[in-house]
């Protein structure tokens, strides 16, 4: 009989990394010997670290008697759409570049204006950061091809699964060169040195189709009439457009300004600030394996925690395991952090985001739309002069922050750029310095040892999302005061990070593109 199926393992870590010992323990579920599998691919992968020793638990499929494949789904195809209608995309961060693909798949040809520089160029102005402590407004940790996430990380763990196909997102991006992992980890994980190869194959797909992308292509303004988008103003051009999706991004101060003085609808919407917090790699393994070492089929020890102070979160976020701390503001007035990791995960640094909740009721000017925006930009640039100037951030000992103290020395630490000792507790608003401290000490009584001498927070972790939403329409996506513009992704306050941005500029694309509209005639 010819059999294919699925079953579930509960193996030691060295046990699920051996194709052999995978085999084995196949064979003893269905009680066959080994050589009657012909098959097994692994469909899912998750670690159980809540008890000593940890386990490693798969999901496979498996067949046995039978030549069959279990390959994955056909890739997915991109046809020719050179001389179909166009579509204007603002930004090449993850909302843009899978709505330029959907677009592709749809039979529009879509055009790419980017501010910022393809991904290669990118990288020497991030270099720039660290060397010159000099930051380009165009292209940085937060502009430029492949968007925030690039050179952040490239984590793609999303809870958006209800918004759209999480699994075609994963492997388009395994199509054009992530790693097969991406396809069966429960936080999927591509690194900060793989992911840049992977957005410039992307770029070669569209390209390849006949779409367009223009780097160092900065949208500065709408030509307006009546209720729709004429043109985009850009430093050299100005471009007839039919249709626009927006997908600037949570960093596209200019866009919501831009948009506010054309008198357009946009809201202010809650969302979270606070800094980043370092400790060694080794502290946290020991805590979140039991006091063991990991060994070498453990991965780094991550950690997700959350709380509720005063009626606000107080949570990790973007949790950076084997990382670095990097200097991700988008002018060389503020500082901003944020964190990252290569592929391997193999810093002796773990950093994560602890942000508190700001509801709109917390700000200055609550009914106003940019209220955030200006809230967020003000602590960023109070945070430089904190650190004395250009990207040295103001840094405090987790012990000293937690007694309301002065650190009299820093520890290492992975930012670069360098920490100046800082009071964060004296100039942070008191509604997250408060907040922040409470939610440590909550977080030290899940794992004691969490408040070290040895941690470091560093400020500050502002960019957690957009402040501001444009709205739209729920069904066709549209702005509803714009009938072609399509505000997009994260920027626009519809997704949190790379795989819900590239799932809600899909949507877009697909509402540009309802069926009945599809290859007309």
């Amino acid at each position: 009989m010819l059999m294919k199926l699925e079953l579930d393992l509960r193996l030691t870590p060295e046990e699920a990394a051996s194709e052999t010992c995978r085999r084995r323990h196949l064979a003893q579920a269905l009680e066959i010997t080994p050589e009657r599998i012909t098959e097994s691919r692994i469909m899912r992968r998750t670690i159980d670290a809540r008890r000593w020793p940890a386990t490693i638990n798969l999901r496979l499929q498996v067949s046995y008697d039978e030549p069959g494949s279990t390959k994955s789904t056909k890739p997915s195809v991109y046809p020719e759409v050179t001389g179909r209608p166009e579509v204007h995309i603002i930004g090449a961060g993850p909302a843009g570049l899978f709505a330029g693909l959907r677009l592709i798949e749809l039979g529009r040809r879509p055009i790419i204006l980017e501010r910022g520089k393809e991904v290669k160029a990118r990288k020497q102005d991030i270099a720039a950061i660290y060397r010159e402590q000099r930051i380009n407004p165009d292209s940085n940790y937060g502009f430029g091809e492949g968007g925030a996430g690039t050179y952040s990380d490239g984590k793609l763990f999303t809870r958006s699964r209800k918004r759209g196909d999480v699994r075609k997102i994963l492997e388009v991006l395994h199509q054009h060169g992530a790693p097969a992992e991406i396809l069966i980890d429960a936080h999927p994980h591509v690194g900060s040195n793989r992911l840049p190869a992977v957005i410039t194959a992307l770029r070669k797909t569209i390209l390849a189709a006949g779409g367009e992308i223009h780097f160092e292509t900065r949208v500065e303004d709408f030509r307006l009439h009546g209720n729709r988008i004429t043109h985009l103003q850009t430093p050299n051009d100005l471009i007839p457009v039919a249709e626009v999706i927006l997908a600037t991004g949570h960093s596209a101060r200019e866009i919501f300004r831009m948009m506010a003085a054309h008198k357009l609808r946009l809201e202010a919407k809650a969302f979270a600030m606070g800094v980043r917090i370092e400790h060694p790699q080794t502290l946290i393994d020991r805590l979140q394996y039991h006091g063991h070492e990991r060994g070498p089929f453990l991965p780094a020890a991550a950690y997700s925690l959350a709380t509720q102070v005063q009626g606000r979160g107080v949570y990790s976020f973007c949790m950076c395991p084997g990382g670095f701390i990097v200097p991700a503001a988008t002018s060389d007035r503020e500082i901003v952090v944020n964190g990252m990791s290569s592929r391997a995960r193999d810093s002796k640094y773990a950093n994560a985001g602890m942000v508190v909740e700001l509801q709109l009721c917390d700000l200055p000017q609550p009914l106003h739309p940019l209220a955030g925006l200006d809230f967020q930009e003000q602590l960023e640039r109070l945070c430089q002069k904190q650190g004395g100037g250009r990207q040295t951030a103001p840094g405090q000992r987790l012990t000293d922050f937690i007694e309301g103290r002065r650190s009299s020395s820093l520890p290492e630490t992975s930012y670069h750029p360098g920490l100046a000792d800082s009071r964060l507790e004296q100039w942070l608003p008191e509604m997250i310095s408060f907040r922040l401290r409470q939610g440590l000490i909550a977080f030290n009584r899940r794992m004691p040892g969490f408040i070290t001498d040895e941690a470091v927070l560093v400020g500050v972790e502002s960019r957690t999302s957009s402040p501001v939403r444009i709205p739209r329409d729920p069904v066709r996506l549209q702005h509803p005061e714009i009938e072609n513009l399509y505000p997009c992704g994260e920027g626009a306050g519809y997704a949190g990070g790379i795989i819900s941005a590239a799932i809600d500029g899909e949507r877009c694309a697909q509402g540009i593109c309802p069926p009945a509209d599809l290859f007309p005639g």
